[in-house]
């Protein structure tokens, strides 16, 4: 059984917050410039450019793209036939704090959802582990900004609400968000399981290289039909109008019971970080 300690756990988490803080993913930077190019409203086109170069000015001054350094949302497969020496949680959250303290990284974590006491160093993470075959561990390092996740919603549909109700809900709740969440968004979209599983497929969701559609094509279609009523809506990037409110639309589904039908929507802001390593 293959064995690393708790020690490189946390070195690789503290990279991976000061790097997903700074760099946005390939994917992303690719839809911005696929979007400048078949954006069509003036406004729109200057804003999408100033928000890339908000990024480039980012990494050449190595700053955070967007001040709101976000909750780190840290999620773990785990090999299992390996062993991590040491307490995992424990050397998570230390490589939250060391990323977040050394990165110099805004610290938005309170201690108590009401006593609203800032903890110092943007801990806990809130962390997601699954157990895998083999004998590695995946990282994943989100950070999560709240001007997005406020906009966020779950419904538990009845099932005769059908794809109609899936879809009108997802639309409802991007149209209530508008300019709130940073647009242009990534939208992601839970479909089945629990009231807590639907709400974590939505966020999963937000993981998928925004190019990639769901692998079954009922729901590819779905997604790619939903991009365009969303981006009908006209709310445009930062709201000011165009076609480029969302960047993407990636769908999860999970089994579900017989009497429920669970949708759950996770918005994301154009800075959709997230970044990975294989230990």
């Amino acid at each position: 059984m293959r064995e690393i300690s708790a020690q490189l756990i946390t070195q690789t988490v503290k990279r991976l917050c000061i790097d997903a803080n700074i760099h946005l993913p390939t994917d992303v930077k690719e839809a911005l410039a696929a979007a400048d190019g078949e954006e069509t409203w003036p406004l729109a086109k200057e804003t999408l450019r100033y928000i890339k170069q908000n990024a480039e000015v980012a990494v050449q001054n190595e700053m955070p793209v967007c001040q709101d350094t976000g909750m780190a949302c840290v999620f773990l497969k785990i090999g299992q036939d390996m062993h991590i020496d040491g307490n995992l949680t424990e050397a998570v959250n230390e490589g939250v704090r060391q990323g977040y303290t050394e990165g110099m990284l805004r610290k938005s974590v309170v201690r108590d959802p009401l006593d609203r006491v800032n903890t110092g160093d943007n801990t806990p993470a809130v962390l997601y582990t699954e157990l895998v075959a083999g004998e590695h561990v995946e990282i994943t390092v989100a950070p999560k900004g709240f001007g997005s996740e406020n906009m966020s919603q779950i419904a538990m549909l009845p099932p005769s609400a059908g794809e109609q109700g899936v879809r009108d809900f997802v639309l409802k709740v991007v149209e209530e968000a508008g300019p709130n969440p940073c647009p242009p968004i990534v939208v992601g979209v839970g479909i089945g399981g629990t009231f807590d599983r639907a709400a974590l497929l939505a966020k999963q969701a937000l993981l998928r290289p925004l190019g990639e559609r769901n692998r079954d094509p009922y729901y590819a279609k779905m997604e790619t039909e939903l991009l365009e009523s969303i981006n009908a809506l006209g709310i445009g990037p930062q709201g000011l109008g165009g076609k480029t409110t969302a960047l993407a639309v990636n769908i999860e589904t999970f089994p579900t019971h017989i009497a429920g039908l669970p949708v759950a929507v996770n918005i994301n802001c154009h800075v959709t970080r997230h970044k990975t390593e294989v230990l």
